[in-house]
């Protein structure tokens, strides 16, 4: 009996968040461990279905490097990063389009349909979803000039378009979306999914942003999560290295998306079971959270 009070007691605490979060739109940046371990799959795919029945809207941008570079090395082409962008020449795009759009994609749509949820998968080809240029990369020669340096068909989103992704809102559809972007002159570009999730956060003026990941979170001076913080205090965090490292584009891909309208954004530990729920429904959370 104490465990079945137990569970009413929890059911209680969600209440008044699920009555918040009603018709609100959550973007998720779905990666890491989350998005290759077969039972923190499961977990995430269980977590969005759920959101959908009790009301809260949900796209989820998804990432997929491991499964790339995986893909690359199969075909006998060895993968490139500088400065943690994938070197990406017309083949590689190729592969990565192929992976993304595909493999990826397909799996986390079938994983939501066959829980009863109602995923359709895109890419930022679809609708126009995604307007790119190509990102350029500078690094200090010896001489201390600025070098630029090409590292193919990567990019930064200039323009996200949501009507495609308001029209299947409005029809109760979850979008799965690969963040590949068209360039200037059509030419297909791959684009970082954490700035690809935040973009579209903005243009949906959705009421969070949550990133999943393989930390627990900001971690403080004390090694200990940072619960919640101020837009303010990001800077001071990051110039004495607090924020730093791959902490660091995650934080700044939350501050864009707070800039353009987004209520609140999380970083979230998605190697833990349920992470989402935890994260929302729960007073004390389990991650980061940056709000303005």
């Amino acid at each position: 009996m104490k465990d079945i009070i137990t569970k009413a007691e929890i059911l209680i605490e969600a209440l008044p968040y699920i009555k918040n979060f009603f018709g609100k739109t959550f973007v998720i940046k779905y990666g890491g461990s989350a998005q290759v371990k077969d039972e923190l799959k499961e977990s995430f795919a269980k977590d969005i279905v759920l959101f959908n029945f009790i009301g809260i809207r949900t796209a989820i941008v998804h990432g997929g490097g491991p499964k790339i570079s995986a893909t690359m090395e199969k075909m006998g082409k060895k993968a490139t990063f500088i400065q943690g962008q994938r070197v990406t020449d017309k083949e590689t795009m190729d592969i990565v389009e192929m992976v993304l759009g595909g493999l990826v994609n397909k799996e986390i749509v079938s994983m939501i349909n066959n829980l009863g949820g109602k995923a359709v998968g895109l890419s930022g080809k679809d609708g126009g979803l995604i307007k790119a240029k190509k990102k350029v990369i500078k690094k200090s020669a010896e001489t201390g000039i600025n070098e630029i340096i090409d590292i193919g068909l990567v990019g930064e989103v200039t323009h996200v378009d949501p009507h495609i992704l308001v029209s299947l809102k409005k029809d109760g559809f979850i979008p799965v979306i690969s963040p590949i972007g068209v360039g200037p002159k059509g030419e297909t570009l791959n684009i970082n999914a954490d700035y690809v999730a935040a973009s579209i956060a903005s243009a949906l003026k959705a009421e969070k942003l949550i990133l999943l990941t393989d930390v627990s979170g900001i971690m403080g001076k004390n090694n200990k999560i940072i619960p919640s913080l101020r837009k303010n205090k990001i800077k001071k965090l990051i110039d004495d290295g607090t924020i730093s490292g791959g902490m660091l584009p995650k934080v700044q891909a939350c501050l864009k998306a707070l800039e353009g309208g987004v209520a609140k954004t999380h970083i979230v530990d998605g190697r833990v079971h349920h992470s989402l729920l935890l994260e929302i429904f729960t007073r004390e959370g389990i991650g980061s959270e940056i709000k303005i």
